[in-house]
């Protein structure tokens, strides 16, 4: 067994028996899992990266879970009012993975110019805001501080303020529907434009007006403690269903809850194709390196017939001799597979840092440049699996050696 893993180093070393015809055939298999690992990389980490970006953002407008009223419809606008006063607010202690949670209230109307005029939501917000997931977005100007008293700053989305013809720094009117249907005046509200922000998402963009939520309040004649609905935000987006149905038997039974996968449904299906694709292209990947690795293996074992005729001949079983084949296949499957990360992981670390790769039309996928992400237990999985899928495919092919007799493979030349 000494003798033969010996020899096995020389093999793959090439030591001893020169290579020739299996030179470039080896290189073109290095080559492919090289470039295959790279494209698997790249597939996971940009899919990957795309999907949680489309979620955060998102999430950003809506809580990865709100808690409203039955009677709260889906147009986004409060009807109902829900107390403050509630054992989950201001901290979720009863249900785990519960990063935050806010008061939120929402209120129709339009902006009118003298040019023209846009349908809005305001939606209200107060101190208990968490303003880190739109920093980010923020484009010009400062995010509105509505912690002291009340006043008329806003967050205006850029593509609103285009539209409008409106800058940071300036004020308008705008005006909102009662709802006492005796009294026809509508609410009237001045505002100054404190920040700009753009999230990518226009549907969003082209609605929301962030104001204080103590505006709606006096607009829909609720008392202080009475807000809209809460939205939730969670530490793992993967366990929000879990997470769901913990917090609907967490709150009174007059309060319902519900998911953004349940509100946005067309979206998450749209990016919930992205795990297809990952797959698919993982998947030609690994069997057009797999056959590659196949063609260099034959032509290996084709050119060092000679040697397996020794090794036979001298008592090596057939299993013995495949194995030096297979260990050798292992060792060029290794190389191809550090080139293919150091290029990858590196392609993938540039564009984390700079962002060099661009979307041709941002619109379409909500986001100005390629979003990556990609963890450490990925990368492993990913080379474990490309590993042991290709050294599996090989072991078949690897049977040709059990039908090479020591006396026509001595003399073979």
């Amino acid at each position: 067994m000494n003798f033969e893993y010996f020899l096995a180093k020389r093999l793959i070393k090439g030591e001893g028996h020169k290579i020739s015809i299996s030179a470039p055939i080896i290189k073109i298999a290095i080559t492919a899992i090289a470039l295959g690992v790279i494209m698997m990389l790249v597939a996971i980490a940009t899919g990957v990266g795309l999907k949680y970006k489309i979620r955060e953002k998102v999430a950003a407008f809506n809580g990865h879970i709100q808690i409203s009223n039955y009677d709260n419809n889906a147009s986004g606008v409060s009807v109902t009012p829900v107390s403050k006063e509630q054992n989950f607010y201001p901290k979720f202690e009863t249900v785990d993975g519960i990063s935050h949670i806010q008061a939120v209230a929402s209120k129709g109307g339009i902006i009118r110019t003298e040019d023209t005029f846009e349908g809005i939501i305001a939606k209200g917000v107060g101190s208990d805001y968490n303003w880190s997931v739109f920093k980010e977005y923020l484009v010009e100007g400062d995010l509105p501080d509505y912690n002291g008293p009340l006043n008329d700053q806003v967050l205006m989305s850029r593509l609103m303020a285009k539209r409008l013809k409106f800058k940071t720094g300036d004020s308008f009117f705008a005006f909102f529907l009662k709802d006492e249907n005796v009294e026809n005046l509508p609410n009237q509200r001045k505002f100054t434009i404190t920040g700009l922000y753009d999230s990518g998402f226009e549907e969003f963009d082209a609605l929301y007006l962030f104001t204080d939520i103590r505006h709606i309040q006096r607009m829909n004649k609720w008392k202080e403690d009475q807000i809209g609905n809460f939205e939730v935000f969670l530490d793992d987006f993967d366990k929000i269903d879990e997470k769901s149905i913990a917090i609907y038997e967490s709150t009174p039974p007059t309060l319902d809850t519900s998911t953004i996968i349940d509100k946005y449904y067309k979206i998450f299906e749209w990016i919930g194709l992205f795990d297809f694709n990952i797959f698919l292209i993982i998947g030609i990947v690994i069997i057009v390196c797999g056959f590659n690795m196949i063609t260099a293996l034959l032509v290996l074992i084709l050119e060092r017939t000679q040697m397996i005729g020794i090794l036979k001949a001298l008592g090596s079983a057939n299993w013995s001799i495949r194995k030096l084949f297979l260990y050798n296949a292992a060792y060029l499957i290794v190389i191809g597979l550090f080139w293919g990360n150091f290029l990858g992981l590196g392609a993938i670390w540039l564009q984390n840092k700079f962002r060099y790769l661009k979307f041709p039309n941002p619109r379409e996928y909500y986001i100005e440049y390629v979003p990556v992400h990609i963890d450490l237990i990925t990368v492993l999985t990913l080379n474990v699996g490309v590993l042991l899928l290709c050294l599996l495919m090989l072991i078949l092919p690897s049977y040709i050696i059990t039908k090479i007799t020591p006396v026509k493979a001595i003399q073979f030349e």
